[in-house]
């Protein structure tokens, strides 16, 4: 049997216990598809919706479409090269996506990565994380029917990738974290760039509020919908924001400190029913703590390398291939081969835009990983749409997958 007829074969088997509860009269339930090109469904995902009249009475997300392997690619490369690879997951999350997999292969090696590096990256990750979260808004306020929104949130991120080509050269997918640290130091400017930033964010998220949080409709269609509890959401291993509206203050950044995140001085937003305004209010929370924590690092900012000196981990700086005849070979080996990583396994966690985004590395003692598999929060959360969505209007179903903000390369990756 080929490989799409048994995909066929299983997508037919799909059953439906679709009866409504506790109605004695049989109910007329019309099956229908909900993308997988839909602009609602935020990338390329199919719901296969089970409706009475306008009421989702069931619901089955289907996910594979954009499915490319990462996972098994970045066994064919040398660890150095992977690097790129992971970064083209959650798309709207590179640099959290190349975090994890950098620390991860940072603690087979036993490598300490300097102070500067640390603090590099929790400004690019803040950053990562603010510009996710305006898609995110941007988007959701579309689904809505308040396009101004969209424009002002792309305002603000288009700024946020001014600021990452700035320091890196590329507006996404920058592969500016390396292992051991970053590839290049901050160019004269940029710390003073990003502090106007985000004092400019926050009078620009003040003004979504005043836009958002006295509008009506968007009140009607956010409060008391797409409401799902704490113990089902821990029951399904769902984090981030969705758990944290919920009251839950898990969050990596404080629960397991890494990356000198032990360092700053920061709040998390919970709220209080778990519904959808309670994601909306956490993750607008979300931006405000970003900056402060930019905010933060930019005024500690250490002294020092931006990268590990292990010249067996790290390229040796340019100006040393002329003149080092042991820099050179290094470099030679490096790119050619790339390091020795000793066997062993390692799961490591970090909290990113959606929540717990974990990276397992299995080293066989060889230049290439042997097995690597992200744990993508997008993949986890997914569950939770038909909890959130069941006997609600189709409407609601809109407005409550915008809020549970899945990323589809994630997810299929």
């Amino acid at each position: 049997m080929s490989a799409l007829s048994d995909y066929r074969r299983r997508e037919q088997s799909i059953s439906y216990s679709a009866e409504p509860a506790g109605m004695g009269l049989e109910q007329e339930l019309m099956t229908i598809n909900m993308g997988p090109h839909h602009p609602s469904t935020h990338g390329v995902l199919r719901l296969i919706l089970t409706l009475e009249g306008e009421i989702v009475r069931d619901i089955k997300p289907i996910i594979g479409y954009v499915h490319t392997g990462i996972e098994k690619t970045a066994e064919q490369k040398a660890y150095w090269k992977v690097i790129p690879v992971v970064e083209r997951m959650d798309y709207l999350a590179y640099y959290f996506n190349s975090y994890a997999y950098c620390g991860a292969v940072e603690k087979l090696l036993e490598v300490e990565v300097p102070k500067r590096a640390q603090y590099l990256r929790v400004i690019h990750m803040e950053l990562n994380r603010i510009m996710s979260h305006l898609v995110w808004l941007g988007t959701s306020c579309i689904d809505l029917g308040a396009i101004g929104v969209w424009w002002y949130c792309f305002r603000e991120r288009e700024a946020v990738l001014d600021l990452f080509e700035m320091s890196s050269g590329q507006r996404m997918h920058t592969r500016y974290f390396q292992v051991g640290g970053v590839i290049e130091d901050i160019p004269r400017g940029w710390a003073e760039r990003v502090k106007r930033f985000t004092q400019t964010m926050r009078h620009r998220s003040e003004q979504y509020s005043a836009l958002l949080d006295k509008n009506e409709i968007f009140l009607q269609r956010m409060r008391n919908t797409g409401t799902v509890d704490e113990e089902t959401l821990l029951d399904l291993g769902v984090t981030g924001p969705l758990l944290r509206a919920t009251g839950n203050p898990w969050d990596l950044r404080k629960a397991a400190p890494y990356c000198s995140y032990e360092d700053f001085r920061f709040k998390i937003p919970v709220g209080t029913t778990g519904d959808n305004y309670d994601r909306y209010r956490v993750r607008h929370a979300e931006i405000i703590e970003s900056c402060e924590i930019i905010d933060q690092a930019l005024d500690g900012l250490p002294e020092g390398p931006f990268i590990t000196e292990d010249r067996k981990v790290a390229l040796p700086p340019r100006h040393e291939l002329a003149t080092s005849m042991e820099a050179l070979i290094h470099h030679f080996k490096l790119v050619t081969e790339g390091f020795r990583v000793p066997p062993g396994e390692v799961y490591f966690p970090i909290e990113s835009p959606r929540g717990e985004l974990g990276c397992f590395v299995r080293s066989d003692g060889s230049s290439k990983p042997a097995r690597v598999h992200m744990r993508d929060p997008s993949f986890v959360n997914l569950q939770a749409t038909a909890p959130a969505s069941r006997d609600t209007y189709i409407a609601d179903l809109v407005a409550t997958l915008a809020m549970l903000d899945p990323v589809l390369g994630g997810v299929d990756r």
